[in-house]
């Protein structure tokens, strides 16, 4: 067993009740009796540090989406609750699309409804954990309270779920819609014991009955260990340090219990020739067996991806490490910042870390710690081309339910990873997908664009899109179709114009209008979506114009007075675009504008002061009358302030203003 643990953090054996602590909240919020499991785990303990308050909403959101994506490796599970172990893993992968798209909302009530969430996941956690290295005739021996708790937590994540504060999310249509279905299966989750389980149970009762003559039936006992799978001199090795460990935990077993699954053990072992032990006493395991205790596992040697030992460790632009292949892929997928600082990176540059690496190999070999080797799958890629294959052929069809239904899985298929948005675009469904932007169905329309939208994260699909002249009919969708339909119609613009050649293509077909419309009139989402895209397209000289003559500004302005929308920096950064523009500078510099700079300069956020000194500087370096008025609001002495306590850039905006000022000698 491996312990993931900060080196810096002692193994004091404090402990969380989890369990009780998610019931003890259902019962505040519901006036009835909480689920009553018969055999929980009473303590989850958990080497991680707390998250604390001031994490954020965003801070819970990826802790639990790093550990979704960390049990979506695990391919292992003990036979007796495998089923359920994938089903539970399968229901959680349902939720990455909810968790992402609830980024930025800070709210208390977002922050209660996502730390509850946290909890139910950590306990389920828990439990995968215990059916991935736990014991396997403990887990055979419980399965009855083994599948009560998986029943117990599907019913803790529906209730919590059904309190999804969705008016306040504001999260899309689809993804609602994915969470109530996903309620409805965990309602309808029941109880199974197939005929494996019937006779499975039936032998453990056998072999454990004093009383019953086949208890040491050399046929039942082979029948079990096949089962099981603890066949091998190896498995028993792994099967004992795995009771040792289940033994060593305060109350968890009886005496009984513990004498019980001993017994079996060396029944399993005399079949393999091995000599019996009784580790309820015997705390050193027989030298036939390899010396092995619990590892613990340095943190820092965890790739923070995808939570495994890292073999060829990588530093980004931020300083953070990673496994070199998992941050391509995350790369690969479109992605310009840190995932774990969400830090927008100046580069994507990767230098190998050779002295972390030097440190897990030394660490490998002192502890004979020996790093599993992937495995791949190519009968599941196989199937996953054969299922692209057919959904392409579908996009073709005569018949318009198998159209919609084609279109609806290929953009669900383009949203899950890389892979599969190569796939798609290597099966000749981009042109296609083009044909049926222009269709006159609006459900075809919404999933055509959305699924452009997921393919063109990979940077090649933004080619063969725009090559295929997707551009036009984008626009049109985003001018007249329905507001799923213009809200990704926008963020696909977005994603296009990351080509610099596409920034002047959307600006040269009418796209920006449209978007400013959007950013005036759209949802909170909608308004996201066109503010990053008109960001991206005013960084094309032509594009600044073409914005301003679109009204943009008034939407900018309108956003900055508006704190609860989480878009101040977005629209300062946009403003500070059009402030080099000669057009801009004459629409943004009003009175009013300057004193609601230096008000964010006095009192923002680090990253308000930081964008709202560059404004004013890029301002003030263009015309002096823009420092006049700052100053007639007091903005020196908090220029002063931002010298010594702002962000680096902040510090040097600042100070290159007081120099402004100096020079213009209107202190």
């Amino acid at each position: 067993m491996v312990v993931v643990m900060d080196t810096d953090e002692e193994a004091t054996g404090d402990t969380e009740n989890l369990e009780e602590e998610v019931i003890a909240e259902e019962e505040e919020e519901e006036d009835k009796e909480p689920i009553n499991d018969e055999v929980v785990d009473a303590v989850v303990e958990i080497h991680e540090e707390e998250v604390k308050d001031d994490d954020g909403c965003d801070g819970l959101v990826n802790e639990i989406l790093s550990v979704i994506e960390f049990l979506d490796q695990i391919k292992e599970y003990r036979r007796t609750q495998q089923k359920e172990c994938f089903n539970l893993v399968r229901r959680w992968k349902i939720l990455v699309p909810f968790l992402e798209e609830i980024r930025g909302f800070e709210s208390p009530s977002c922050m209660h409804f996502v730390n509850r969430l946290r909890k139910v996941f950590l306990v389920a956690k828990k439990l995968l954990e215990t059916c991935n290295n736990g014991s396997k005739i403990f887990l055979a021996l419980d399965g009855e309270s083994v599948m009560t708790r998986f029943h117990s937590t599907y019913e803790k994540l529906n209730r919590v779920l059904v309190k999804t504060p969705f008016d306040e999310l504001v999260i899309s249509h689809e993804v609602k819609e994915e969470i109530e279905s996903l309620c409805k299966q965990l309602k309808k989750a029941k109880r199974r014991t197939d005929t494996q389980d019937i006779e499975l149970a039936v032998d453990m009762m056998v072999v454990f009955s004093k009383t019953d003559p086949r208890n040491s039936d050399s046929a039942i006992i082979e029948r079990l260990a096949k089962k099981l799978e603890l066949q091998t001199i190896e498995d028993l090795k792994k099967e004992t340090i795995a009771i040792k460990s289940l033994i060593q935990e305060k109350g968890v077993l009886s005496v009984e219990t513990k004498q019980h699954i001993i017994e079996l053990l060396n029944k399993f072992k005399k079949l393999q020739g091995l000599e019996a032990t009784d580790i309820l006493y015997q705390l050193v395991i027989n030298k036939s067996f390899t010396k092995s205790t619990s590892l613990i596992l340095p943190h820092e040697f965890l790739c923070p991806i995808t939570l495994e030992i890292m073999l060829d460790p990588v530093i980004i632009a931020t300083g953070q490490t990673y496994e070199k292949e998992s941050i391509q892929k995350w790369f690969g997928a479109g992605h310009k910042n840190c995932p774990k600082t969400r830090q927008e990176l100046d580069h994507l540059s990767l230098a190998p870390n050779f002295a972390l690496k030097n440190l897990i190999m030394q660490w490998c070999e002192k502890n004979n710690f020996k790093i599993p080797e992937k495995e791949t799958s190519p009968h599941s890629e196989n199937e996953q081309k054969d299922e692209v294959s057919l959904l392409v052929e579908a996009l073709s069809s005569s018949h318009l339910e198998e159209q919609r239904r084609s279109v609806k899985q290929m953009r669900l298929l383009a949203r899950e990873n890389p892979e599969n948005r190569v796939l798609i675009a290597n099966a000749g469904a981009i042109p296609l997908l083009v044909q049926l932007l222009s269709y006159p169905d609006s459900g075809i329309q919404e999933n055509a664009v959305t699924t452009l939208l997921n393919l063109s994260i990979d940077e090649i699909n933004k080619k063969l899109i725009s090559n295929e002249g997707a551009i036009p009919n984008i626009i049109e969708i985003l001018e007249n179709g329905n507001r799923e339909a213009r809200e990704n119609s926008a963020a696909a613009l977005f994603s296009l114009s990351m080509l610099d050649e596409n920034k002047v293509t959307i600006g040269l077909s009418n796209g920006i209008p449209p978007l400013v419309d959007l950013l005036q009139h759209g949802t909170v989402r909608g308004k996201k979506d066109a503010l990053t895209a008109l960001f991206n397209l005013s960084l094309n000289s032509a594009n600044k114009g073409r914005a301003i003559d679109a009204g943009i500004v008034q939407p900018l302005l309108n956003l900055l007075k508006d704190k609860n929308l989480g878009m101040i920096d977005e629209a300062l950064s946009i403003l500070l675009l059009l402030a080099s523009h000669p057009e801009g500078r004459q629409a943004i510099g009003q009175l009013s504008f300057i004193e609601t700079l230096v008000e964010f300069i006095r009192q923002g956020t680090p990253k308000n002061k930081d964008c709202a000194t560059s404004v004013l500087l890029e301002l003030g370096s263009n015309n002096s009358s823009f420092i006049l008025a700052a100053l007639q609001f007091g903005v020196y002495e908090y220029l002063v302030e931002i010298t010594t306590s702002g962000t680096n850039r902040a510090q040097r905006k600042a100070n290159a203003l007081i120099q402004l000022i100096s020079k213009s000698e209107q202190i």
